[in-house]
């Protein structure tokens, strides 16, 4: 597996495998690699000639009170694991490369990214999109997959590629979990045992929203109130939005009439944790 840092070297490297016929597909990430990671890297070993992964901890999308400093790196393990995948380039640029001085350009995708983690966090998909654009224009990927627990994020980075007539395929990837349930994630590093039990009634409050509508519940208000008192049994948990939105155009949902995205994000403890689904009224309806 080859190691790049440098922008121009990543550019010319690409370019030439373009040149060749070869079909690149690219994994941007944020690195401390887990389960989630990998399974993303292994959904896409055979969809290409060439493999690339990036590694860089964006500091865009953090705000000023967020973990952008604490976020757990590991970089030796991650290229470890990335050669076991079989990986063929990380691209591991500098934040100084990425974001020189004088920096000021930046990309945003505006109604979808209003409500959910857009209105928690002001500048996250800002950041998002401005750094997933950087890449796609360095490592000029053919296709790039995301994975589908950050549901917002991709269907934002969707509507980048269609609106800026992108010639990109993005790829999605379902939620990895662990065998409790509980989503793969670099800040469940975060959780106590105490807190991680606490937070599986993220999944839990998923399941038992899917159980009400299968039982013909299709008032949000009904299914909403039923995941906050999930979520809310173990104590220690601050809701930051319980939401059912339409899960293509993010408009809020008073009825289920159809597939319907139930997202939740909770902190427990320190760790702000999200999670969602795609309710489905059963097919004998």
């Amino acid at each position: 597996m080859r190691i790049i840092e440098s922008i121009s070297e990543m550019q010319q490297q690409s370019e030439t495998w373009r040149r060749e016929g070869k079909r690149i597909v690219l994994v941007p990430t944020m690195g401390f690699f887990h389960e989630g990671h990998l399974s993303l890297m292994r959904a896409v070993r055979n969809q290409g000639d060439i493999l690339v992964i990036s590694i860089f901890v964006n500091p865009t999308q953090f705000g000023p009170s967020e973990d952008f400093e604490r976020y757990p790196r590991d970089l030796e393990r991650d290229l470890r694991l990335a050669r076991e995948v079989g990986v063929d380039v990380a691209f591991v640029p500098a934040t100084s490369e990425m974001y020189p001085e004088g920096y000021q350009t930046f990309v945003e995708v505006t109604e979808i990214t209003r409500s959910l983690c857009g209105k928690s966090r002001p500048n996250f998909f800002r950041g998002v999109t401005t750094v997933v654009l950087k890449l796609f224009l360095i490592v000029k990927p053919h296709a790039a997959i995301f994975g589908e627990k950050d549901f917002q994020q991709l269907a934002t980075i969707r509507r980048m590629v269609q609106d800026l007539n992108m010639d990109v395929e993005i790829l999605g990837h379902p939620t990895v979990r662990e065998g409790d349930g509980l989503a793969m994630s670099s800040r469940n590093t975060y959780l106590s045992p105490e807190q991680r039990l606490k937070a599986l009634g993220l999944s839990r409050s998923l399941q038992e929203a899917q159980t009400l509508v299968d039982r013909g519940e299709r008032h949000a208000a009904m299914i909403l109130d039923r995941v906050r008192e999930t979520l809310g049994e173990g104590g220690d948990v601050r809701i930051d939005y319980v939401e059912l939105r339409n899960p293509l155009t993010f408009e809020e949902v008073s009825e289920i009439n159809g597939p319907t995205l139930l997202a939740l994000a909770v902190f427990v403890g320190a760790a702000r944790l999200i999670d969602n689904c795609i309710l489905r009224i059963p097919s004998h309806d």
